[in-house]
């Protein structure tokens, strides 16, 4: 049980924290960081570290390697972005977020460090790279036997790529983040490449041809020893179940059969794959225990991703955030659901492509309720009704302006006792809104899942 005095002092960390560059404004650069994890001793290098790029994905793999890890033994820790609910989210140990206590301990070491770099560098400390360091000193302090370490934005010059990690791993990549990576998928995966280290193992998941070449270009470059999706390893099947999906994985080394993998979505059954394929590199190359990988698989989760949260009726949160994401979302639901009807909630950041997303959505959400977070990135809701109305038409598009009334009125609509239809409701469009459907969520009843 935290102590009322540690929520107090944590919850003035994440003010101050907060009050720093905000993860969306990005100087590319990895001076500053580089600087700071030099003068706290270089924590990054304490420990071996599997790192993680790609455009959708990251978080999922990220949590399936760390589950996969600690199914052998191995003390974890694993850093992600952004978190849904809680800061805490985002450095967690032993696949559990980090213990507030534990949090501020780290922080203490860390916080006079920052002070000095704010005051040596022309651009403060960012929001993102304190965060990055204190999971790093975190990491080292527990100790950890396995940093698990997912890419903030891009990778070359993301504050995450002053690891010297044992294997890389590049989820598929699609466009987003244009203004900072490139519009075109050669640009970001040129971006992304640039976590592949000299003589690393590289795991690269399906991508498109423009992605693909690039990064062997890089892979090339250094000496990588590279696996592939469908070529070095691969998803060999899977069979829809209850609660998510069985699933066999030829890997680089072994083949692993009825693996219960409690996610939905073909995409999560290749995540698997891939986050299957790097802990084999981890470990040489070696085949694994089919227990432990059995283990492994079935305590993943994923909150936020195609997660059912909610029943009677059924609520389902996905935070696709692009179009990539957007059309893996709509494929799980029109082949893994049943509904005869969705209602779609949708609040979104105003610098994505809404209308690449909702293009993606259209086919499969007969109604859409638009909405915003409360975040100050949240596009107006004006402006998403306008982009909506041309695809979807305005007569399946509602307004409703404040997100907890949406979720209400979503949830209102899809009950119909005096039917027989099957009504689901699935909530989308930013990671944020998510978050905080999520915690609404649970305020509204103890029927959460």
């Amino acid at each position: 049980m935290t102590s009322a005095e540690d929520q107090a002092r944590f919850h003035a960390i994440e003010a101050a924290l907060e009050a720093r560059w905000p993860e969306t404004r990005i100087a590319p650069s990895l001076e500053r960081i580089s600087v700071l994890v030099d003068m706290l001793g270089s924590p990054q290098l304490a420990y071996p570290t599997i790192h993680i790029a790609g455009t959708n994905g990251k978080t999922t793999t990220s949590r399936m390697v760390d589950s996969l890890m600690n199914a052998t033994g191995l003390r974890t820790g694993r850093f992600t972005s952004p978190h849904l609910e809680s800061l805490l989210e985002r450095i967690a140990i032993n696949g559990e977020p980090i213990d507030p206590s534990f949090f501020i301990f780290a922080y203490n070491d860390v916080a006079p460090y920052l002070e000095l770099m704010d005051q040596k560098f022309e651009n403060p400390i960012s929001f993102f790279e304190a965060m990055t360091a204190l999971a790093f000193v975190a990491f080292s302090e527990w100790p950890v036997d396995i940093g698990v370490i997912e890419v903030g934005m891009g990778g070359e010059w993301d504050a995450t790529n002053v690891v010297e990690a044992a294997v890389s791993v590049i989820t598929p990549i699609g466009l987003d983040h244009t203004a900072y990576l490139g519009n075109t998928l050669t640009e970001i995966a040129k971006t992304k490449s640039g976590i592949i280290k000299e003589g690393s193992s590289v795991i690269l998941a399906r991508q498109e041809p423009e992605a693909a070449i690039e990064l062997m270009r890089r892979v090339a470059e250094v000496g990588a020893e590279v696996a592939r999706e469908g070529v070095e390893y691969s998803l060999e099947s899977r069979a829809i179940a209850v609660g998510g999906q069985l699933i066999t994985i030829k890997g680089i080394s072994g083949r692993y059969e009825d693996i219960f993998l409690p996610l939905h979505g073909k995409h999560q059954a290749s995540n698997a794959a891939t986050a299957l394929a790097a802990v084999e590199a981890f470990f040489g190359g070696q085949e694994l225990d089919p227990e432990s990988v059995q283990a492994g698989f079935a305590a993943v989760t994923s909150p936020g991703r195609c997660e059912t949260v909610f029943h009677d009726p059924t609520v389902i949160l996905d935070a696709a955030h692009n179009p990539h994401g957007a059309k893996a979302l709509a494929e799980t639901l029109e082949t893994e659901f049943t509904f005869d009807e969705i209602i779609g909630v949708f609040g979104a950041f105003a610098d994505k492509d809404v209308a690449g997303i909702l293009h993606e959505l259209e086919p499969v959400l007969n109604s859409l309720i638009v909405t915003a977070s409360d975040s100050s990135r949240a596009m107006p809701v004006r402006d998403l009704e306008r982009i909506a109305n041309q695809i979807f038409g305005p007569e399946r598009v509602m307004v409703v302006d404040n997100l907890e009334e949406a979720i209400k009125r979503a949830i209102a609509d899809a009950r119909r006792p005096l039917t027989d239809d099957s009504v689901g409701v699935v909530i989308t469009g930013s990671v944020v809104t998510v978050g905080q459907s999520r915690a609404i969520l649970k305020r509204l009843s103890h029927n959460f899942a």
